[in-house]
């Protein structure tokens, strides 16, 4: 009985020896020892970034609000500017969004990941694409396991291309740039002379896994007028750059995550066209009138029977989901009047404001217009900023959230 119990502490010993070593390894993983709960939250919320050091030395939370509105107004004051000297600019834009959802998506350098950064980015880039080129078209590609797939086809509506992203959000394997390139140029080609050709790269990775020589891929898009532009996360690449210097594009690697949203909404306002593309064209277009409520008929881009709602082709009166697009049955390009009036406002930009303080002396507020020049009221009212510009009727009913038609 002894001998027998010498030998079962034996190789109790034995196991607590190897379960210390297990333990001494994980330990030497996780940086010498195990994070507590409370260690982990603050890891992974990274609540560091948060804070800012002011003038005094003390730490205060970061003003987003703040920070936002300066980044607005910067994009709206490059847009003045280009707008003064009457550069001509594409605002039919046919544009692919190519997403890298490689294994290089998946770093958490980007806090959650990579991809869940350029998914939420993609989504607000999506709507503000939409609001400033209301007559241009959106498709998505992504990228991954070497692979290059279509995931949605170019159309005018931002929330089936968000919906669409968001439920295919998985990473895996290599990314390859000329896949993604020859996909696009197949499907860009087709698009009308009149349209501008663009295609945004939201690239994670840092090589390009390629079946074969990228350089005449890079060739075939230049002689395609097709305009690339990169985005990159993680560092730059001489292969980008090559392609956006070929291709008239830009290329701009992200420093953190509102360095990567500032970049990506900086392609939303339609770009200069390119002096040898700029080709003054006229286009037929139709007003499609808005289906009766109730009525059934066939959607012509859903190829289904819809109850209500829906637009009647004014040519061939197909029924029709969303605008702008397309005709599928006669090619009429469909639109409607509004898309027409705010595409107008790049061609022809407000001169900026300049914001007043309501800290101003009385003295000099009543050297300051008191009525808005278009309608006459007043500009000094509850819940409305008071702005310095006699032509203001844009900005003060706009920023008032009274939008009016032009």
């Amino acid at each position: 009985m002894a001998h027998g119990g010498d030998g079962g502490s034996g190789r109790k010993g034995d196991e607590r020896t190897e379960n210390e070593d297990e333990d001494d390894e994980e330990d030497e993983e996780n940086g010498g020892r195990d994070l507590e709960a409370w260690e982990r939250a603050y890891a992974d919320e990274r609540s560091w970034e948060d804070l800012q050091e002011d003038e005094s030395g003390l730490l205060r939370p970061i003003d987003t609000k703040t920070i936002a509105h300066a980044q607005y107004r910067r994009r709206l004051l490059q847009r003045s500017v280009h707008g003064t000297s009457r550069i001509q600019k594409g605002l039919i834009r046919y544009l692919y969004v190519v997403i890298d959802l490689s294994r290089a998506a998946s770093e958490t350098d980007y806090h959650p990941s990579r991809m869940s950064v350029v998914a939420k980015c993609a989504g607000t880039f999506i709507r503000e694409f939409f609001d400033q080129n209301p007559l241009s078209h959106v498709g998505l590609v992504t990228i991954k396991d070497g692979v290059s797939q279509c995931l949605t086809e170019l159309g005018g509506c931002p929330d089936s291309q968000i919906k669409a992203l968001m439920g295919k959000l998985e990473c895996s394997g290599d990314a390859s740039l000329q896949n993604a390139l020859d996909l696009v140029h197949g499907y860009l080609s087709q698009v009308p002379s009149y349209g501008h050709r663009e295609v945004l790269i939201l690239y994670s990775a840092l090589n390009t896994c390629d079946p074969g020589d990228i350089m005449e891929t890079i060739k075939h898009c230049k002689k395609a007028k097709i305009r690339c532009s990169i985005v990159g996360l993680s560092a730059e690449i001489y292969i980008c750059k090559h392609l956006c210097e070929e291709t008239g594009g830009l290329y701009a690697v992200a420093l953190d995550e509102s360095h990567f949203k500032e970049l990506l909404l900086e392609y939303a306002p339609p770009p200069p066209a390119i002096a040898e593309y700029a080709i003054a064209n006229l286009i037929k277009m139709g007003f499609p009138q808005r289906g009766a409520e109730g009525a059934i008929s066939i959607c012509s881009c859903h190829r289904e029977a819809k109850i209500g709602g829906g637009h009647t082709c004014p040519r061939c009166k197909a029924r029709v989901c969303e605008l702008p697009l397309e005709c599928r049955i006669c090619g009429l390009t469909l639109v409607s009047s509004p898309h027409l009036a705010r595409s107008y406002h790049h061609l022809f930009p407000v001169t900026p404001f300049n914001e007043v303080s309501h800290t101003l002396p009385i003295r000099l507020q009543q050297k300051l217009p008191q009525n808005c020049f278009g309608c006459q009221q007043s500009l000094i009212s509850h819940g409305m900023l008071f702005f310095f510009h006699m032509f203001c009727i844009w900005y003060v009913h706009v920023l008032s959230n009274v939008y009016i038609s032009v």
